[in-house]
């Protein structure tokens, strides 16, 4: 087996899985029957392409293959043309002359279809559209392989009892139904950005996975703003990935990163997104969290970040999106515009917020406030509680390098 051979499967499966499994989906209306399809045409790949040369077009072959595949089990069953399908498609789906004709939209609708929980909604998206295996979705979701796979089956279990249809939605009803999608890819890109648990402060996985749905959707809807704002502010934050750790592994805030590292061509690309994006209608949630991101992006230096416009737009955002991780954001931008006492009163105003009772960030904020006016005992405390909530190695390693600091001021 080549090196590229390998490098070309991979490949092919980062970008053309979600293409196979919907071309193959749409054949079968079986999510199941297209998924083991797809997975044996990689398999046959491996084989085919080692003995001969690699093809000119990786997923025209896998598409092909996968869907022979399917045809052959088809008859075998004697089920083709006679049984009720599984997936039921709509017979007014838009024709080929339609920009959003295309299996993968199909699939990444059903998948995110609101009969199903947003769990199942983020589980299958990232098993039949992204790919990732059952292990790797299970790892992302904190539990074990064994649930994962019997979430996953309950949710084409239920796509196919309830005959959720394999389509994209009718125009009326596309902004309603773009929102959820939209949530899922944001959901995945935020969970790889900052992993929850783990040694990684990163799970690229994810973040790569939530960055192909993204340009696929800006790609099939090129002409819907929030699309492209949602792949805009993706990489408007990705850009500044290199630079997140230290050569020895330590967390850097924005503050410490080398700006001269950041990926220029990415964050051109998502302020020309985001310029487009807010051309065409008002500004929306993840249109004001990308110019919030392209501020700090376009900031020649830490100290020539432009705060009042920051704190500007999250008083906007706050309006078109409240919510309790919005107003604390507002707040660490406060401090940082008017000082770290007028930060901790605008962090004071949340301590009554349910929603943030366990969320660690907002101790962290608050011992970080405390440590620059030199309260060294309520920092202490402060960053001990963001310890105990916090589960990431690399942000632990953060707060404890952190806590040690302060504690060296506490009286002997």
């Amino acid at each position: 087996m080549s090196e590229e051979v390998v490098a070309a499967l991979a490949r092919a499966h980062r970008h053309e899985w979600s293409r196979v499994l919907a071309a193959t989906a749409a054949l079968t209306r079986d999510l199941d029957l297209a998924e083991e399809c797809t997975q044996e045409a990689y398999a046959q790949a491996l084989r085919t392409w080692t003995a001969s040369d690699i093809p000119h077009r990786p997923g025209a072959w896998l598409t092909t293959t996968a869907r022979n595949r399917a045809l052959d089990v088809m008859r075998r069953r004697q089920v083709w043309q006679r049984t009720l399908p599984k997936l039921v498609l709509d017979e007014s789906t838009p024709g080929p002359e339609d920009a959003l004709d295309d299996d993968r939209l199909r699939l990444v609708f059903t998948c995110c279809h609101p009969a199903l929980s947003r769990e199942a909604q983020v589980a299958l998206t990232l098993r039949l559209v992204c790919g990732l295996s059952t292990v790797e979705v299970a790892r992302a979701f904190l539990v074990s392989e064994d649930a994962m796979a019997a979430r996953v089956a309950r949710a084409k279990k239920k796509i196919a009892t309830a005959r959720i249809p394999y389509r994209v939605p009718s125009p009326d009803q596309l902004a309603e139904r773009l929102g959820p999608v939209l949530e899922v890819v944001h959901l995945v890109f935020t969970t790889g950005h900052t992993a929850p648990v783990g040694t990684e402060l990163v799970r690229r996985d994810l973040v790569d996975s939530a960055l192909n749905l993204a340009r696929m959707l800006h790609l099939l809807m090129p002409n819907d703003a929030e699309a492209s704002a949602l792949l805009a502010l993706m990489l408007l934050i990705d850009a500044r990935a290199e630079t997140r750790l230290s050569a020895t592994g330590r967390l850097l805030l924005l503050s410490e990163q080398d700006r001269t590292r950041w990926d220029r061509r990415m964050i051109e690309e998502g302020v020309g997104l985001l310029t487009d994006a807010l051309r065409r209608r008002p500004p929306t949630r993840y249109a004001v969290e990308a110019a919030i991101a392209a501020v700090h992006s376009e900031a020649p230096t830490w100290q020539q970040t432009d705060w009042t416009e920051i704190v500007g737009l999250y008083d906007v955002l706050r309006r078109v999106w409240p919510s309790p991780v919005v107003e604390l954001n507002r707040a660490v931008a406060v401090g940082l515009r008017d000082g770290p006492r007028a930060g901790l009163e605008a962090l004071a105003a949340l301590s009554d917020e349910p929603a943030l009772a366990t969320y660690g960030y907002v101790s962290a904020v608050r011992a970080d406030f405390q440590r620059q006016l030199h309260q060294w005992t309520q920092a202490a405390e402060a960053y001990e509680e963001a310890l105990l909530l916090t589960d990431n190695d690399a942000e632990r390693g953060f707060l404890s390098d952190r806590l040690a600091e302060v504690r060296h001021h506490l009286p002997r």
